[in-house]
């Protein structure tokens, strides 16, 4: 199966959880209604494999995992080999999202500061709330997780991501259906869900209210966010263009900014993809994006880059092998030298493969294969540590796998 019939599969199977918030049923292939309710348990109940690492400025590695209905933190001083023992953020069980979409985040702050987000799975199919909780004393203890999105409707507040400034300004941004939700009880249509988001400028003591970013964004492709070189972040998101067009948009967390229509693949699919894309912006201010679509004329993985933050971006690139389904792909810039991971299977093997640019994205290395692993494995992550990229993935089989990229 090709990277294109893959994404048709993809979106056909990513239909249901689009309209479930509709519909507690769905017709199967028999064409027997299938119980909503009971796919999302089911969902619930699969162990988790997605975790998150980052690094601190003293170069520690720190990860946040998912284990039995708690969310753990523990660290590393021998990158990787072994680790601490792992200290429970919630203290007591909650239902936590831990998918390649959905996955639990840490930030690493200044004098020990570590914050932590993720997304509180609900009773009801495909809804949940952002959480947020903090430790002062270096990871050793963590604050009770607080619930920062301020409508509490049991619907989806979900897909979070979150991001700190040199200021130590803590910046969360998730899909939100508050919007839908209004727009049914007045018996009117709204596709897809909204972008909202909070920011916290007391370490993350208290959040702002809610401040929507835009309405009719897709419903469950991760969103991406990195920080412009004025300290504000800038996210990356798929949206809905026209009636159901699923391009990419990106926007500055200013307040003031509007969203700008970032690809034009023009994708039209009643349906999400599950399958967000990734940004980076260095100490030079450009933008470098990744992502996914199965346009008419283009589809596959794709790179672009914008160098007047949003106005215009360069000839999209296409990357990967399709006939081995490359997906899940993240940049990370760290100046001018770029670097792009991404996953493929061959039929036997789930690998990650990798290409680098040495002149902030004008050319490109040959792919190379980083790393591979029989079994279940997570979507690759790039993290950073004194100024050298590192591949972090974690496999069911092999556990956490880090790999240094480029020059040490």
């Amino acid at each position: 199966m090709n990277l294109r019939a893959l994404g048709l599969l993809l979106a056909i199977l990513a239909a249901l959880p689009a309209a479930a918030e509709e519909h507690r049923h769905n017709a199967g292939a028999d064409g027997k209604a299938k119980d909503m309710g009971k796919m999302w348990q089911a969902a619930l109940a699969r162990p988790a494999l997605s975790a998150t690492t980052t690094f601190d400025a003293e170069g520690r590695l720190w990860q946040a995992m998912v284990q039995d209905a708690y969310l753990y933190v523990r660290h590393s001083d021998d990158m990787g080999k072994t680790f601490s023992s792992m200290v429970a953020v919630n203290p007591t069980p909650e239902r936590i999202a831990a998918d390649g979409e959905n996955r639990p985040k840490i930030l690493a702050g200044s004098k020990g500061r570590l914050f932590v987000s993720y997304t509180q799975s609900l009773d009801k199919p495909f809804s949940g709330h952002i959480r947020f909780s903090r430790s002062l004393d270096g990871g050793k203890t963590f604050s009770p997780p607080v619930t920062v999105n301020d409508n509490h409707e049991i619907i989806s507040h979900r897909f979070e991501a979150m991001g700190i400034n040199k200021r130590g300004h803590i910046y969360l941004t998730w899909l939100d259906k508050r919007d839908l939700s209004a727009a049914a009880k007045k018996g009117e249509a709204f596709t897809g869900a909204s972008v909202y988001y909070a920011v916290s400028e007391d370490d993350g003591a208290s959040f702002s209210p809610n401040r929507r970013v835009a309405e009719h964004s897709c419903e469950c492709c991760r969103i991406s966010m990195a920080m412009d070189t004025d300290g504000l972040p800038v996210i990356f998101w798929r949206h809905i263009y026209g009636q159901n067009t699923r391009d990419f948009a990106l926007v500055k967390l200013d307040g003031r900014s509007s969203p700008l229509r970032a690809t034009h693949d023009n994708w039209q699919i009643d349906a999400c993809p599950h399958h967000g894309g990734s940004i980076s912006i260095g100490p030079d201010g450009v933008h470098h994006l990744v992502w996914f679509n199965n346009g008419p004329e283009r589809h596959g993985l794709f790179y672009a880059s914008s160098r007047d933050h949003g106005q215009t971006f360069s000839t999209p690139k296409p990357f990967g092998n399709e006939d081995a389904q490359a997906g899940h792909p993240d940049v990370l810039s760290l100046g001018r030298d770029i670097f792009v991971v991404w996953k493929e299977f061959d039929g036997k093997e789930a690998s990650v493969q990798e290409m680098h640019s040495t002149d902030a994205g004008g050319t490109w290395s040959v792919a190379r294969r980083l790393a591979a692993t029989a079994g279940a494995s997570d979507h690759p992550l790039l993290v950073s540590r004194q100024g050298r990229a590192y591949l972090s993935w974690q496999t069911e089989k092999d556990g956490l796998q880090l790999i240094g990229i480029g020059a040490p």
